[in-house]
């Protein structure tokens, strides 16, 4: 059984933040080979929701409210989910949760992402719209998508 969270930053226990943060490494920067600055201070000011069985955060997304990003859109990054629950459907509960978890706390505001570019057609599924041209961010094809009401 999946147990779904939604916390603010000094909601989180230590144990909780070392491991959104584990597993944020792990596929980031270990499995993505892409070395970048992670704690980047958005992270106090976000929520953060996690996916968990017992003990272990299968899937993760920061929701950054509106302003903290993209002036009138709230955001959903650092979307991970664990190598070991990976084509068994928790990206796309993930997503869906994170889009309820926006519409909830801030109401039916936009949403703007940074995705990754082989990415395009998942997040498509959920109603986003490419906004501009490919660009590179810590060296991976990267695109920004727009949902809106």
């Amino acid at each position: 059984m999946i147990n779904w969270q939604c916390k603010s930053f000094s909601e989180l226990t230590n144990i909780e933040l070392y491991k959104i943060l584990q597993l944020r490494n792990e596929v980031f920067v270990v499995e993505q080979n892409c070395p970048y600055q992670d704690c980047d201070n958005q992270d106090l000011k976000s929520y953060h929701l996690t996916a968990a069985k017992e003990e272990t955060i299968l899937a993760y997304a920061r929701i950054l409210p509106p302003g903290l990003s993209y002036t009138n859109a709230a955001s959903i990054g650092r979307v991970v989910t664990s190598p070991s629950v990976r084509r068994k459907d928790l990206g796309r509960q993930l997503m869906s949760k994170s889009i309820e978890t926006i519409y909830h706390l801030f109401g039916n505001v936009p949403i703007i992402i940074g995705a990754q570019l082989y990415l395009k057609n998942f997040y498509q599924s959920f109603s986003f719209e490419q906004q501009g041209e490919v660009y590179l961010e810590d060296g991976i094809e990267h695109i920004t998508m727009g949902k809106f009401i």
